[in-house]
């Protein structure tokens, strides 16, 4: 499921508690580092500079009412530090240079440059189970 899909959802709040909904293009570390790329002034990054929580869900909106299924997960987000931005940088870009897309340098998210890489580690991955029940799942990344 999350490796068939190139959007995800990140659902963040800001620092009262209102809740905001944003759709990006993700790559994944061993299911566990979700990284995108975004302006530092969107409502999703302010939402995380302020509160980190985030919740995430990956899904096919294309397929039939009722065949779906989802990955949803509970996470820490931030923007990417100096120390960890060229190994994720990497992973971005062989998933988007794996889809067609360009590679990703340090230059395009940093400096004058308007986007900054962000990254949600994952504390928790749930499916739903055949009564519509949330489970948790482990990955083994």
């Amino acid at each position: 499921m999350i490796d068939a899909n190139a959007y995800m959802t990140i659902a963040s709040a800001d620092a009262v508690g209102v809740p905001w909904a944003s759709p990006v293009w993700f790559a994944h570390h061993q299911y566990t580092e979700f990284l995108w790329v975004s302006r530092p002034d969107a409502r999703h990054s302010n939402n995380i500079a302020a509160r980190a929580e985030v919740g995430i869900v990956i899904f096919d909106s294309t397929v039939p009412e009722g065949s779906g299924d989802a990955v949803y997960l509970e996470g820490i987000a931030r923007e990417a530090g100096e120390a960890e931005r060229s190994r994720m940088l990497v992973v971005l870009s062989t998933r988007s240079t794996d889809r067609g897309g360009a590679a990703w340098s340090a230059a395009d998210v940093t400096g004058d440059a308007p986007h900054r890489l962000y990254v949600a580690r994952a504390v928790a991955h749930f499916v739903l189970d055949d009564h519509d029940r949330r489970v948790p799942v482990s990955i083994d990344g």
